[in-house]
């Protein structure tokens, strides 16, 4: 246990030798816990906004995943089922009783992954910017990307410079550590376009359609998810609440936060009241 910062308190659980870091919001005792989770190079202070909201009335936790932020950055394991084993091992060593999950791009794909292999484990389901599909492609353009990054950055202004300026780009350099010749990831690219493996293998459209918890899928109206399988998700779970979000892209949450609290409060609100 840490020193409080922020108005969360730091955490640290370790499964099968790997650390993963935890923001801890404390919120009101008996409400519904949400456990949040990033997308690909991203960090758990992106959900500072949202998790802050949300503690006054519920316990929040963000966590850095493998291979990401301080969490342990060269697991020997990047697979699938082993970001999944983290957000399971998080929700029960922190003591998180079927919590809503929340989960944005790769971090949404580990979330509809973990509900749907311990059905009646977590209370609800919200995917951001996150789908069932296979992309075979996707290794290759992450990585295309990454390899992009006019590193190291002199200074963290040019780094939110970099990454489009506002809270966005403030949020994406905040995913970086400072060294003597200047800033840089907190990641390894080859790291990431592993982990990204199992989405380019294969679909997961069985998981999905599986699912039995309520879920909302959020999409950003200038997102990354292709009309037709967000259509196709909604044919096979009809029951599903699906929003697009005006003036977001892929990062709704940081783009758009008000309006994605907006919504997950109701959601909390309308259909997962303890």
């Amino acid at each position: 246990m840490g020193e409080r910062v922020a108005g969360w308190e730091p955490r640290t659980v370790v499964r099968e030798g790997v650390e993963l870091h935890c923001r801890d919001w404390a919120g009101r005792p008996g409400a519904r816990p949400v456990l949040l989770l990033h997308g690909l190079a991203g960090h758990a202070g992106e959900w500072d906004a949202l998790a802050g909201a949300l503690a006054p009335r519920h316990r929040v936790v963000a966590f850095d995943q493998r291979g990401h932020g301080r969490s342990t950055r060269r697991p020997a394991d990047v697979g699938r089922a082993a970001y999944v084993a983290d957000a399971l091992a998080v929700a029960d060593r922190l003591g998180l009783e079927r919590p809503l999950l929340v989960g944005q791009s790769l971090g949404g794909h580990t979330a509809l992954l973990a509900a749907a292999a311990h059905p009646g484990r977590f209370g609800g389901l919200v995917l951001v910017e996150a789908a069932a599909g296979r992309n075979a492609d996707v290794p290759e353009q992450i990585g295309g990307m990454l390899r992009g990054w006019p590193l190291p950055f002199p200074d963290r202004a040019a780094a939110v410079a970099f990454f489009g300026g506002g809270p966005v780009g403030a949020a994406w350099a905040d995913g970086l550590e400072r060294r003597p010749d200047g800033w840089w990831p907190r990641f390894d690219p080859e790291v990431l376009v592993d982990s990204l493996a199992g989405i380019a293998a294969r679909d997961h459209w069985a998981d999905w359609a599986a699912l039995s918890c309520p879920t909302l899928l959020v999409l950003g109206q200038g997102g990354i998810i292709p009309p037709a399988e967000a259509d196709r998700m909604l044919a096979l779970r009809p029951e599903v609440r699906a929003v697009s979000v005006r003036g977001a892209g892929h990062d709704v949450h940081l783009e758009q936060p008000a309006e994605l609290l907006r919504m997950v409060g109701e959601f909390l609100r309308e259909a997962h009241s303890p």
